[in-house]
């Protein structure tokens, strides 16, 4: 049975995914306009940060693993969009 909890837990996961999506698109967008190296590696870091959300609730629904694991996968990509991510504002 699905309590309100699980329901508000993919509603906001919804939620986040689309702004991750949408903060995407824009910087892509920017990139294509500018063509700027900080503005590739914007979106590819926002793209990553974007897939860690997708991959988490993506994982905890539909597999058996355990919540530290689907955590720990969810991490994992969110730190290599954040590291993309610094490193466009460093260059």
């Amino acid at each position: 049975m699905t309590t309100h909890w699980d329901l508000t837990l993919v509603g906001v996961r919804i939620l986040l995914l689309l702004m991750g999506l949408a903060t995407t698109a824009i910087s892509f967008r920017a990139y294509r306009r500018d063509g700027t190296r900080y503005l590739r590696d914007a979106t590819v870091g926002f793209g990553f940060i974007t897939l860690g959300v997708l991959i988490e609730g993506f994982l905890y629904q539909l597999t058996s693993l355990t919540l530290t694991q689907v955590h720990i996968a969810e991490s994992v990509a969110l730190v290599i969009g954040l590291g993309v991510l610094l490193r466009s504002f460093l260059d």
